[in-house]
């Protein structure tokens, strides 16, 4: 069943976390909401699920709107960021709580219990009581309970972010796959990038109440639209840049910058909003940049590598040029020797546009005027 969010808003102590937030989820869909902690995503959740009353707007499951249905009347499931399984009930119970609730039937209570435990791999331990299981199975246990009273939406509160890499990774394979069998629409909030990335069919990307970005993972990690959805996301080299000049295909831009004299030359083709504003916000992604010795005759600046960060078959370069630092993804395999003075190289079409204001500029650009929307 689809969702629709109008205009909700909600304050705590003057301080607003939902400002004025609008959303629509696809029926069928994995839809994750990414935003660091303490944005109001799962005061978001809370409110679908009529654990917290919006201050403004409207909350639509399908044709209904659900403002005034108490949270047992409403057609959701919950799974709560710490589990929030009974103790003194075995798993069976657990899972069969809110069937019980509802009036069902004992004979449909145990078909849809043992349906959805074996869905979760858990069909082994339904005479367990939960101090005897570990993490993820807790987790699933939980899944369990909330898919059995079969709501028409699912909602996630970082129901992975107690558990250990390796078995988070597991259980973030686990889910798509239970998801895309039951095929419940399903909201799923976090502060992790590679869950978003790993689970959602679309990612809305959250900052100070405000959806700054609804689209597919791929979109929101390598076509960001604002400054902070790219530094979010892993994008750190945000360039201000001024035209000079612009000739057929290539555009030439100063970079705004105290200390950094130089230009770049980007290919305009796939993005026209190139050619038709002067001042603009670049982002220019990690993997984008390669390191060298040798001296390039455009898009090449001199540096020098002040840090250098592990991250998987990866290392995260951090090179200062004249003041300005970069970051690069550097591959290990093959890598040269990442210390002292170095070339920063780029090619022209490396750079993708931003819109907005970033609201982190050092004090030399707050008046710099970022364009105001990306046209494709």
């Amino acid at each position: 069943m689809s969702i629709q969010l109008n205009n909700i808003t909600k304050n705590f102590g003057g301080r607003t976390v939902l400002n004025d937030l609008g959303l629509k989820i696809k029926n069928g869909e994995f839809h994750v909401i990414l935003g660091p902690s303490g944005e109001g995503k799962s005061s978001l959740l809370a409110i679908i699920a009529g654990l917290l009353k919006p201050d403004r707007g409207e909350i639509w499951i399908g044709d209904r709107q659900i403002n005034s249905f108490p949270p047992r009347k409403r057609p959701v499931g919950f799974v709560f960021q710490d589990f929030a399984l009974f103790p003194h009930l075995t798993v069976f119970d657990n899972v069969a709580y809110g069937l019980r609730a509802a009036g069902l039937k004992s004979s449909c209570i145990k078909e849809r219990v043992n349906r959805h435990l074996h869905l979760v791999g858990m069909s082994d331990h339904r005479s367990k009581y939960p101090v005897t299981l570990s993490g993820g199975e807790k987790q699933r246990v939980a899944l369990a309970r909330a898919l059995a009273i079969e709501p028409e939406v699912l909602l996630l509160d970082e129901p992975l972010s107690h558990l250990d890499v390796s078995l988070k990774e597991q259980l973030t394979d686990e889910l798509k796959c239970i998801q895309r069998e039951s095929g419940v629409t399903t909201l799923y909030v976090t502060h992790d990038k590679m869950e978003a990335m790993t689970l959602a069919n679309r990612v809305s990307v959250l900052h100070r109440g405000r959806i700054e970005q609804v689209e597919e993972p791929d979109k929101v990690f390598y076509q960001p639209k604002t400054p902070f959805v790219a530094s979010f996301v892993g994008s750190k080299n945000i360039l201000n840049v001024r035209l000079v000049d612009l000739k057929e295909s290539t555009a030439t831009f100063d970079i705004v910058h105290p200390e950094l004299r130089e230009r770049l030359q980007i290919d305009v083709k796939r993005y026209p909003v190139f050619t038709r504003k002067k001042e603009l916000s670049l982002c220019l992604h990690p993997e984008k940049i390669k390191l060298c010795r040798e001296v390039r005759p455009a898009n090449c600046f001199a540096g020098q590598v002040v840090k250098v960060d592990s991250r998987g078959a990866f290392f995260e370069v951090t090179v200062d040029v004249s003041g300005l630092l970069l970051t690069a993804s550097i591959p290990k395999a093959g890598s040269m020797e990442l210390t002292g003075d170095i070339q920063v190289c780029f090619s022209p079409d490396a750079f993708h546009p931003l819109c907005g204001r970033c609201h982190s500029l050092p004090e030399y650009l707050r008046d710099f005027e970022c364009i105001k929307h990306v046209e494709a």
